[in-house]
């Protein structure tokens, strides 16, 4: 007689979530008993209501969801069964200890930095700002305070030169749901946290994405492009107007415009928005400036 899947209640919402959500529904050693994520939202100009993309792909596995818009008050009316794991993915609520304590073996996140650095809401943004060599993924054993839990796995990653959140975004997801999926199969062995390297990361605002190129150098404006876009998103003051940077290049490049930085440095800006225009290359945008 074969063993009984493992039962899990997921909670997730952005589309880190997914890998995770759907190698972990296809797995037989799995059963996924529900599917919590965040109440729709409108969204665009037209603010229409859109779904989680967490939501999208629960049923599409033809998973039961839920979406309590205040979990902490909410989770107990849900009726749920306690499951084998809760699994916490990109959920974007604060849980109570009441709910951590709901699962039989362990409340377990996964967590894209190297725990016990970058703990906190922008861990892929944080790691290129830094310029980090390495980044990865954690899986944790959850508890109150915010990703100080017992690491159960982790799995380290190079990172490309000319890394974007992206790119890293999709990495990242991808080795998550591999890694999660191969921790809950076997015995948990969790491992305290380390004291030193602790470093914060909150939400992501517009204000982060503000940058001043006669105070900053090109290497340092190029990470916030690589790491901002699509959100926050960079932008500066030229001739009195907000422009946006949404491509650039520490190298010449075809149809780019060099831009005079901090420390002598020179910043080729490939794509740019002005303020209230489309998008266009940097040369173009420079021709009209002398227009």
């Amino acid at each position: 007689m074969g063993q009984s899947p493992l039962r899990i209640i997921f909670l997730g919402t952005s589309p880190f979530a997914v890998p995770a959500l759907r190698l972990l529904a296809k797995e037989e050693a799995f059963h996924i008993e529900a599917v919590i994520t965040q109440p729709d939202k409108p969204t665009g100009r037209k603010q229409a209501l859109t779904p989680p993309a967490v939501k999208t792909a629960a049923l599409e596995l033809e998973l039961p969801v839920l979406q309590p818009r205040a979990i902490r008050k909410e989770f107990l009316a849900l009726g749920l069964q306690r499951p084998d794991f809760l699994v916490v993915v990109s959920y974007g609520q604060i849980l109570s200890q009441e709910i951590l304590d709901f699962p039989t073996a362990a409340p377990v996140n996964v967590h894209a930095s190297l725990l016990p650095r970058f703990r906190g809401a922008s861990p892929i943004q944080h790691a290129i700002l830094a310029g980090d060599a390495e980044t990865g993924v954690t899986v944790q054993h959850m508890v109150r305070e915010l990703d100080a839990g017992p690491i159960l796995s982790q799995v380290k990653v190079a990172m490309d030169p000319r890394e974007t959140a992206q790119t890293l975004h999709h990495r990242l997801a991808t080795l998550g749901a591999t890694l999660l999926r191969d921790t809950l199969l076997r015995p948990l062995q969790p491992s305290p946290q380390a004291r030193e390297g602790i470093v914060p990361c909150g939400k992501l605002t517009r204000k982060d994405g503000l940058s001043d190129p006669q105070a900053m150098t090109a290497e340092e404006i190029d990470r916030k492009v690589r790491a901002l876009n699509p959100w926050p998103g960079v932008a500066f003051t030229v001739d009195g107007k907000q422009l946006k940077v949404l491509e650039s290049s520490l190298e010449l490049v075809p149809g780019s415009h060099p831009l005079p930085c901090a420390g002598n440095t020179t910043l080729h800006l490939v794509t740019v928005q002005p303020a209230g225009k489309r998008p266009m290359g940097g040369a173009e945008w420079a021709r009209g400036r002398q227009q």
